[in-house]
């Protein structure tokens, strides 16, 4: 009789254990909630902010780049030339503008006193050959000196005294030096080359194409040798950060989800090894489910769309590749 009784015990067990495993398992299902969609990543398509020539391509299409390393270098020489030459304008234009600002030398106003005292001298031998023809025709009652020679010596006495005029006019500029107004010329003339040299640079810098994040390159679209312009991209960029995941969910679960709440995202690839990630955006707008959704339930329901961001540290998702989501919708009521 005690045989009997333990088997029944233990059915009995069993059945209890099943169905408490049953209820758990029905529990977990309904509070989970299951998502389709897609891994969506950003793209850049890097171009040259000019013209030029392509020199070189640093990047193949499936290469990871590091933000700020250099991907592509345009032929730059005409530039590099023009730049050289620019410097070198500038360099006499500075040269010119300390010779205003230091003014006249030494020696240059000496010389101007010395011309100065040179027509002095030349305006009193002719005031002195002037008096003494006078004095000539004054004792001789016009006779000793004729009319000509004294229309002379007052024509060279007048010519005396205007060069002397005009050197003194030479040796006040000479003191006072350059004028400000020239000096503000220069200096403005300076300032455009030295602006036209930093344009050059600017072109020569705008020459080498930088990455600006790190990325995975998804097209090489130029070659050496091919013409670059602003409306050419040279590369296409994958950037592997931030990665999400597009889903869609209908209205009667939109109350069991919340951004921050954390996610499970899963893969065909790697079905055993979920990729931890949290809902970022959940859009406020209905629409229709896309085609790329392939659930039945869901094609012909209005949804919303739910962005799922995640933390791919081993760069496992890849742009487009179909995903699944597991989201956990009772942490949304804590």
């Amino acid at each position: 009789m005690k045989k009997p009784l333990i088997l029944v015990a233990l059915m009995v067990g069993l059945v209890i254990a099943a169905l408490i495993f049953w209820n758990n398992s029905r529990s977990d299902d309904e509070t989970t909630i299951t998502l389709y969609g897609n891994v969506d990543i950003r793209q850049v398509s890097l171009a040259f902010d000019g013209n030029g020539r392509v020199a070189q391509l640093r990047a193949e299409e499936g290469d990871s780049v590091k933000a700020g390393a250099v991907l592509a270098v345009l032929d730059t020489r005409t530039l590099a030339l023009q730049a050289e030459q620019a410097q070198a304008q500038i360099t006499v234009q500075e040269k010119n503008l300390l010779r205003l600002r230091n003014g006249s030398r030494p020696e240059e106003v000496a010389q101007a006193r010395s011309r100065f005292a040179a027509a002095n001298a030349d305006t009193k031998l002719a005031e002195q050959n002037l008096r003494r023809l006078q004095n000539i025709a004054s004792k001789t009652s016009g006779r000793g000196v004729s009319v000509q020679d004294l229309d002379r010596a007052k024509s060279s006495l007048q010519v005396a005294k205007a060069k002397g005029a005009e050197q003194q006019e030479a040796l006040r500029l000479a003191q006072l030096g350059p004028r400000a107004e020239d000096v503000g010329g220069a200096e403005a003339q300076l300032q455009v080359s030295q602006a036209q040299l930093a344009l050059l640079q600017h072109q020569i810098d705008q020459g080498t194409l930088i990455a600006p994040a790190d990325a995975v390159v998804r097209s090489r679209l130029l070659e050496p040798g091919d013409m670059a312009t602003p409306q050419r991209p040279v590369f296409a960029l994958a950037l592997t950060q931030p990665k999400w995941v597009r889903v869609y969910i209908s209205e009667t679960d939109l109350g069991r989800i919340k951004p921050g709440m954390s996610a499970q995202v899963y893969t065909d690839s790697y079905p055993d090894q979920p990729i931890a990630g949290r809902v970022g955006y959940i859009s406020s707008v209905a629409e229709f489910t896309p085609k790329a959704v392939q659930t039945e339930e869901l094609r012909t329901k209005l949804v919303y769309e739910v962005r799922v961001q995640v933390d791919d540290s081993n760069n496992v998702l890849r742009l487009g590749q179909p995903a699944t989501v597991a989201l956990d919708g009772s942490t949304a009521r804590e």
